[in-house]
């Protein structure tokens, strides 16, 4: 058969608050699909092989930007070399800027849901509108953005506030500029510098110092309508690289250019688009984030241009 499969992240905090939303997402699905609930990455791993061997056209997925990357990175592996399904983005997280960035409508799950399933049916006369990118292997995961220094310790914070929600991360990046302002505890929190160095596929390196940030993305925004990676698409399987040498107080003010996808002023920050990157720390730990997931390793991390992806934005 081929279909709509969907996946469905019963523990992503939107649907832990809401233990209906899987019966609600079967009722709509009806016999236009098959709704999978993925409680481990074994079950994740098992739902792949079987939605591969079913051979299903378009993988729709409930859950935020954490839950895409998890499902993507499973599904990468078990599918191997072989082409992913188109990628829908249901919505059913708290975080939600890859589909943002790529243009998908805001709605409820149930509602995208409801209007893929129309649009699916009428793909004979109306083909399906899909964006196509690249996903970055980032260590053994794929995302679409990667981040140390203060992307890192923004989400530390902002999951520090309790319910994560839009307007949560909205307070904290307030909360943030003002501490920036009055030299607070809460800044020293959050922008703590990641020292390391970072080599390039060319040969090129950014030699080991401070930097505010370290951050990449094969998408534009980072979250909160922000797009410092305005050169993300300039080349062909490539990412685009920050290394932010600005202090706080300097990146704040740099903030309204980012907002416009500008390039911050110079001196405030290296950039680079490349398909492989060697990101290594001088003190042998790397905390990052990976779609807005808050990750920590030893050992240098290498970042690579992983497979490009169909992800649905109508028809």
């Amino acid at each position: 058969m081929s279909g709509i499969g969907v996946v469905l992240n019963p523990r992503s905090r939107r649907n832990s608050r809401d233990p209906r939303a899987a019966k609600r997402i079967a009722r709509i699905l009806g016999d236009n699909g098959i709704l999978r609930e993925a409680r481990s990455i074994d079950e994740l791993y098992r739902i792949a092989e079987d939605f591969q061997r079913l051979k299903i056209d378009v993988l729709g997925i409930s859950g935020g930007d954490g839950t895409n990357h998890v499902t993507i990175t499973g599904f990468i592996n078990v599918y191997g070399g072989s082409a992913l399904p188109q990628l829908a983005f249901l919505r059913g997280g708290t975080m939600n800027t890859v589909a943002n960035s790529v243009g998908i409508r805001r709605g409820k799950p149930e509602g995208l849901l409801g209007r893929l399933i129309r649009d699916y049916a009428e793909r004979a006369t109306r083909p399906l509108v899909n964006v196509e990118r690249h996903v970055m292997r980032i260590g053994e995961h794929y995302g679409f953005l990667f981040g140390t220094g203060v992307v890192h310790g923004f989400l530390a914070e902002y999951y520090r506030g309790g319910d994560p929600t839009p307007l949560v991360a909205a307070k904290t990046l307030a909360r943030g500029v003002g501490s920036t302002l009055v030299r607070g505890e809460m800044i020293r929190r959050m922008a703590q510098p990641f020292r390391g160095s970072v080599l390039f596929a060319d040969g090129s390196q950014w030699e080991k110092r401070d930097f505010l940030a370290v951050a990449a993305g094969t998408i534009d925004q980072i979250g909160l309508g922000f797009r410092p990676f305005y050169r993300y698409a300039e080349r062909p399987q490539s990412f685009h690289m920050l290394g932010i040498t600005a202090s706080p107080m300097g990146f704040v003010r740099e903030l309204p250019r980012i907002w416009r996808a500008e390039p911050m002023r110079a001196g405030k920050t290296l950039e680079a688009t490349s398909h492989r990157a060697i990101i290594e720390s001088a003190d042998g730990t790397m905390r990052y984030m990976i779609d807005g997931d808050l990750h920590e390793t030893r050992g240098e991390l290498e970042m690579t241009v992983g497979p490009r992806v169909k992800i649905v934005v109508g028809s």
